[in-house]
C-alpha cells in the first residue's frame, strides 16, 4: 500500500507491505532483510551524506543477503512540492543531502512472479542523524 497526503502544498509518502493470507518462510525472511535494509539507512541518513552513499547502505545489505539483483529501484527520492523530486538517493545521485531535505528511504525487494516487499518512509535530515516523520508501525501486516 503506496499513499500519502497532501497539507498546504507539500506532500508526503508512505509504503507497507501487506500479505494476503498468512506469509511463508520466504516471505518473512525476504521482508526482515528490507527492513533491515531501511533501518539501516535510516541510521545512516543525515545532512551531508550523498545520495549515492545512502543508498549504498541499503543496497548492500540486500546484495550480502543475496537479494541485489531484485532491488531494481533507488533507494529514495525527495518529497515536497512534488511527491517525487531531486534530490535522491539514488546510485547516479553523487550529490550530498542538505540539512532540512526530505526524502524517501524505500528499498524493496521484487520477486516476479511471487512477490515483492517495499517499505517506506520519510525523513527530514538533520546535521547528525535524521527525524522520521513516518509513524506507522513496520510489521507484517496479515489481511
Amino acid at each position: 500500500m503506496d499513499f500519502g497526503a497532501v497539507y498546504n502544498g507539500y506532500h508526503s509518502d508512505m509504503t507497507r507491505t501487506v500479505c494476503v493470507g498468512t506469509p511463508d518462510e520466504e516471505m518473512e525472511k525476504i521482508y526482515n532483510i528490507v527492513l533491515a535494509a531501511q533501518e539501516k539507512a535510516i541510521a545512516a541518513a543525515k545532512a551531508g551524506i550523498s545520495g549515492k552513499e545512502l543508498d549504498g547502505i541499503a543496497r548492500r545489505h540486500i546484495c550480502d543477503a543475496g537479494y541485489g539483483e531484485y532491488f531494481g529501484h533507488s533507494l529514495g527520492h525527495g518529497v515536497g512540492l512534488e511527491i517525487h523530486e531531486q534530490p535522491n538517493a539514488a546510485p547516479s545521485y553523487e550529490k550530498n543531502l542538505e540539512k532540512g531535505t526530505v526524502v524517501t528511504i524505500e528499498p524493496g525487494i521484487y520477486i516476479a512472479g511471487k512477490f515483492g516487499v517495499r517499505i517506506e518512509d520519510f525523513v527530514i535530515l538533520t546535521e547528525n542523524g535524521c527525524i522520521n516523520l513516518t509513524k506507522s508501525a513496520k510489521n507484517i501486516i496479515s489481511l
